[in-house]
């Protein structure tokens, strides 16, 4: 690199804030809770009010979140909050995790005294598995519920006590025996919800919006350095938004439930843009809802059309094959196009749980199905990166590559030359494309994008990276240069995080699910 060559610069400021990882995303979100003056409106996945406070206006008030709600609540600031609700069979853990969240925000409401102005709803989304499949996954429900109630039973009285009073859509399918003991309820086929609301956006006094991957708890917090430990280190995305948009995300969230519901009308939007279905009027052979409005999805294809450059991915899952063929065809339209995606090395619970039941290879199959469809389609105008610490470890699991431990990947960002960026809750699967609900902001002004392309790099690269990597034109090449170097030298004298993401494992490991539909993972 010529030390003399002129370093990118920073876009001028807007009205978009990019906000990198938790430890930019969390004192943020912070002072905007603590600045709003009449009302807050909410929806995450996940919300632990027992998660530290960052920020120094924030611990100037206390300790946790926890401190931070009764604070805004005792200011007479009215919060609305949604907090996304499981499948208690399916997602036992994230069922009592939603319930534990909304009993933490309940006692929040009682310690800031009774005026405090709080509405806080678990919502489970409507849709259901139909009959004909839940009748044959019968048996197996059954035994997931037997097994959740040896779990149960093997706790203290006064720990499952707790795990029973946080666990409400588990309760009934459970029996008492008079000594106590719990057993699985054997009669009737218990509705499965196949989908969740999975959006993570935040609108203060109908003038400022937090949108983007991040929820809220401990686990998710990392810094920049990524200094965590090899199963903590979490990289993410989240914008602070002003101008029309906000507007559009009040009323998003005002009408989400009841769309979703069947109750009522989806707003019409230009710059927010979502994914919502809802219940089917006949489901009975169905595993999933109806798809209502896939905005995220549209986005996308139109956007990987109109592209000429560079597209930039980053996204926790890669697996839906209709995004995987529209950019394929895109390369093959345009010669000149290239491509940088950006993923984690493994999927979180493989990487770090070691599952390897049917649903981890099923995701797998379909990430390696779509790889190999832009692989085919781009050639060497693809640039397939992964980041990892720079350190040396031991071990060739899943959660190491190129002898390094993974950096997980959770943010969902695109950007396609300068014409434009999303940035949602979504990824590039097909059940936040289809079933879930996500929400997210279109940018569509050049110094949003190339301000949002200009961070991730940032994030991505050394300070001393190849200046050829921030022009579109040379991007792919850069990063190809970059990632190939970097998985030669030792860890230490790296060229920022990227390594080559490595392909064998998923294709190894991944196999189809025949009859199941590709939103299922």
């Amino acid at each position: 690199m010529d030390p003399s060559a002129p370093r990118p610069t920073t876009p001028a400021q807007s009205d978009v804030q990019i906000l990198i990882t938790a430890a930019e995303t969390y004192p943020e979100m912070e002072r905007a809770f603590l600045a709003a003056e009449r009302e807050i409106w909410a929806s995450y996945r996940v919300f632990d009010l027992a998660t530290k406070l960052r920020s120094d206006e924030g611990r100037a008030i206390g300790e946790t979140w926890f401190d931070l709600i009764v604070h805004v609540l005792r200011r007479g600031v009215r919060l609305n909050m949604v907090l996304a609700d499981f499948d208690p069979i399916l997602a036992p853990k994230l069922h009592c995790a939603a319930w534990t969240a909304r009993r933490a925000f309940i006692a929040a409401g009682e310690a800031a005294g009774p005026d405090a102005d709080l509405h806080v709803v678990n919502a489970t989304h409507s849709g259901r598995v139909g009959i004909i499949p839940r009748m044959l996954l019968w048996p197996r429900t059954v035994r997931e519920i037997a097994r959740l109630a040896r779990k149960l039973n093997a706790m203290p009285s006064h720990q499952r006590a707790r795990r029973l009073q946080c666990s409400p859509g588990l309760r009934p399918w459970l029996k008492e025996s008079t000594g106590g003991t719990l057993s699985a309820r054997k009669w009737r086929p218990p509705p499965l919800v196949p989908g969740t609301h999975h959006q993570k956006i935040a609108v203060f006094d109908r003038s400022r919006l937090c949108v983007g991957g991040l929820d809220l708890d401990e686990r998710r917090y990392d810094d920049k350095g990524h200094h965590r430990a090899r199963d903590e280190t979490w990289h993410d995305i989240q914008l602070m938004c002003r101008g029309a948009v906000v507007q559009e995300a009040q009323e998003h969230l005002e009408t989400f439930l009841h769309a979703v519901a069947g109750d009522g009308d989806v707003p019409q939007t230009s710059h927010l843009r979502r994914t919502l279905s809802r219940r089917r009027r006949v489901e009975a052979p169905h595993l999933g809802p109806r798809p209502l409005v896939c905005e995220l999805a549209d986005a996308h294809f139109n956007m990987i059309r109109q592209a000429r450059q560079l597209i930039y991915l980053e996204t926790q899952f890669f697996r839906d094959v209709r995004i995987a063929d529209a950019l394929a065809e895109a390369a093959q339209k345009t010669p000149e196009l290239g491509l940088i995606l950006i993923l984690p090395g493994a999927p979180e619970d493989v990487a770090f749980d070691g599952n390897t039941g049917s649903d981890a290879r099923f995701g797998e199959y379909q990430q390696a199905r779509a790889l190999d469809r832009i692989s085919d389609g781009f050639g060497t105008r693809l640039a397939l990166c992964s980041p990892v610490k720079p350190m040396r470890v031991a071990g060739r699991g899943r959660d190491t590559l190129c002898g390094s431990p993974i950096i997980y990947v959770h943010a969902k960002v695109s950007v396609f030359d300068d014409a434009g960026a999303i940035v949602s809750s979504a990824n590039l699967n097909a059940r936040s494309l289809k079933w879930d609900t996500e929400a997210g902001v279109v940018l569509d002004r050049a110094q949003d994008v190339r301000g949002m392309r200009h961070r991730v790099f940032d994030h991505w690269l050394s300070a001393d990276a190849d200046p050829a990597c921030y022009d579109p034109a040379r991007a792919v090449a850069g990063f190809r240069d970059i990632i190939s170097r970097n998985a030669e030298c030792a860890p230490e004298a790296r060229t920022g995080f990227l390594v080559p993401h490595d392909r064998a494992p998923a294709t190894e490991f991944g196999r189809p699910l025949p009859g199941v539909p590709d939103a299922m993972v």
